[in-house]
């Protein structure tokens, strides 16, 4: 697809979002919460639902929880309009309560699409919600930090999948938001593997080989300075 493309195809499925009343949530939302940024992204994050703050405003992730992915990314260089941000229900569940399976199924076909327009390398879970969906019977204490295969049929049909503590956790918890920081400055060498899978040097001519072992390097490279935060940016629990 062409950038316009998939922005349409994006628009598309925010559209339905906007008006869907397929499970009980749509009953005491303020306003449905698609997800936004950037459609050409090889990174996308998948939360669990919107808050107050989202559920007011519409856009995933504005609230303190936002405020602490958007500094997780600084650590990297990275904005939020850089990467794609959604969550596994788009409607708030009263009270934040946890959303329920049947809430969850409701909403899948809206995020596979996302995923099916976006194709990205890298999906990162936040929460145990989002892990359910894309590493099935995992444990978030256990998951942290990990990388395996997406299973195809969630939408992305070549990518990787991280998993991450909620950013909500680490604002309550500070040995998850250390933790989270720590498996932040993972994530830029899982995009790399990713990339790495989707494009096989096997196959390449020996000088396509060639230069392509070149660029891999370069990007390592890169991706390294990716993960070292920027001076200015330094963890600290006792900000939040």
């Amino acid at each position: 697809m062409t950038h316009a493309e998939r922005l349409a195809a994006l628009e598309e499925v925010a559209s339905e979002v906007r008006s869907c009343t397929r499970c009980r949530l749509h009953e005491t939302r303020t306003r449905a919460v698609p997800g936004e940024g950037n459609p050409d992204t090889e990174v996308v994050f998948v939360g669990e639902g919107p808050g107050q703050n989202e559920d007011r405003q519409g856009r995933p992730f504005v609230g303190r929880a936002g405020d602490l992915l958007v500094k997780f990314l600084a650590t990297l260089r990275w904005r939020r309009d850089e990467v794609f941000i959604t969550n596994i229900v788009k409607c708030r569940p009263p009270e934040n309560r946890d959303p329920e399976p049947d809430e969850i199924a409701a909403c899948a076909p809206y995020l596979q699409r996302q995923l099916e327009i976006l194709d990205p390398a890298l999906v990162v879970t936040l929460g145990r919600h989002s892990l359910g969906r894309f590493m099935p019977g995992s444990r978030i204490s256990q998951a942290h930090g990990t990388v395996r295969p997406v299973d195809p049929a969630t939408g992305a049909s070549n990518a990787l999948v991280f998993a991450m503590y909620h950013p909500a956790a680490a604002l309550r918890t500070p040995d998850i938001e250390r933790t989270s920081y720590d498996d932040v400055a993972s994530i830029p060498a899982a995009l790399l593997e990713s990339r790495a899978r989707r494009t096989p040097v096997a196959a390449a001519t020996p000088s396509a080989a060639a230069a392509t072992t070149t660029a891999a390097a370069t990007t390592t490279a890169a991706a390294v300075a990716l993960a070292a935060p920027p001076s200015d940016v330094e963890p600290d629990a006792t900000l939040f």
